[in-house]
């Protein structure tokens, strides 16, 4: 898109009388603002755009509004926006370029707006706590086994209880005795060579 959009010429030209210096107003001052900003057209309203939406301005027949598409997540420390800006955008019902909050204070809320655009609006991420897995009881007929190879069970008290867990998962899930009896025997051996259950895929 281009940084200005005849459409918006337009725009404000059709525009009421009392809503042609503040929507120039409000144009020259984004721009100024950044020259990376562009402009369009949506819904029928000029749309200031920087890697997604960051302000619109709408002119009807008594008043205008002015808004940021992501006015909740702005940092507004004078309490200027209106949560519920309706029609009337992020300051209420504009008549005059004194109803808007002064140029600093728009500048500093467009270069806030653009950043959020910048950082893909990314939440920081709420670390869930992990859920303690159900420990998994030493099968008997495993523990008879290991008891009879105390090379193999002495890797297997050495071993991390992750590492642990993988082997009494390996052994308990399986469907017949036959594949059970296999896997344990698999795994006294590798355990008498000091391998973990996964070790092929380190």
């Amino acid at each position: 898109m281009e940084q200005f959009d005849p459409r918006v010429d337009a725009y404000i030209e059709k525009s009421a009388a009392f809503a042609k210096p503040i929507l120039n107003h409000i144009r020259q001052l984004v721009h100024q603002t950044s020259p990376l900003i562009t402009e369009t057209m949506k819904w029928g309203f000029p749309f200031f755009d920087y890697k997604g939406s960051v302000c619109q301005m709408a002119a009807f027949k008594e008043h205008m509004g002015f808004g940021f598409w992501k006015q909740a997540q702005l940092n507004d420390p004078g309490k200027l926006i209106h949560k519920e800006g309706g029609d009337a955008g992020s300051f209420g019902r504009i008549t005059s370029l004194s109803d808007l909050p002064s140029d600093e204070i728009l500048v500093d809320f467009i270069k806030q707006a653009m950043q959020l655009n910048e950082a893909g609006n990314k939440k920081p991420a709420v670390k869930k706590e992990a859920t303690p897995k159900t420990p998994i009881e030493m099968p008997a007929d495993f523990s008879d086994i290991l008891a009879a190879n105390p090379k193999a069970l002495e890797a297997y008290n050495k071993f991390s209880p992750s590492h642990k867990r993988e082997y009494l998962e390996w052994i308990t899930e399986a469907k017949t005795d036959a594949t059970r009896q296999k896997r344990m025997e698999t795994a006294i051996e590798w355990m008498e060579e000091g391998k973990s259950r996964n070790w092929k895929y380190k």
